[in-house]
């Protein structure tokens, strides 16, 4: 049975040697390709000399389609990004990149060497992360009266939801973001827009 979607709220880091090259595998949240991009060049920017900045995502699309990709960042092809997407697909993690700078250190590791560094220090980056499950969410507009807005945020509080925007006249317009699995409850208890 395949774990359930997770992602991560925070960046996580490891690093080891081995024959005189060093690896550096850190993990970073990301909601979407650019995002993802921005923090490998971040990432890359931190790590000028590096020799190597291999990369896996995992993203899931809002239609539920979730986009791998992978760079071998000039290493011999399949030896960098596939291993660290492998582990990334094993704990079903969506939402994150993966970056694994490389500072060779004169010893070649042969392929099998390569894929075992490359792999090893994604999975090292991802144990040092604190696992979320991962949960859907929505955004919407209710529109409710004066003296529902009290009960509205005390159910929203409830749900981890919030209301990210509001417009008083009459009534007042709400903008709510919650799970997905408790817009219908929510929307029950008070009369929708």
């Amino acid at each position: 049975m395949a774990k359930p979607l997770q992602t991560v709220h925070h960046h996580s880091t490891a690093e080891f040697e081995i024959k005189k090259s060093r690896f550096i595998g850190a993990l970073f949240p990301c909601t979407t390709q650019q995002h993802a991009v921005e923090q490998l060049n971040r990432l890359a920017h931190e790590h000028s000399n590096a020799n190597h900045l291999a990369f896996a995502l995992r993203i899931r699309q809002p239609d539920g389609f979730i986009n791998e990709r992978s760079h071998d960042a000039g290493e011999p092809s399949g030896t960098a990004g596939r291993p660290i997407l492998a582990p990334l697909e094993g704990e079903n993690l969506i939402n994150v990149v993966v970056g694994v700078i490389r500072y060779f250190g004169g010893v070649k590791l042969g392929t099998g060497g390569l894929t075992r560094a490359y792999g090893n220090a994604a999975k090292m980056a991802i144990e040092q992360a604190v696992f979320q499950p991962w949960v859907e969410m929505t955004e919407f507009k209710m529109e409710i009266e004066y003296s529902e807005l009290q009960s509205l945020e005390y159910q929203l509080k409830k749900c981890h939801g919030e209301i990210i925007d509001q417009q008083f006249s009459d009534k007042v317009t709400v903008t709510i973001f919650l799970p997905l699995v408790d817009q219908q409850p929510l929307m029950q208890q008070f009369k929708p827009y």
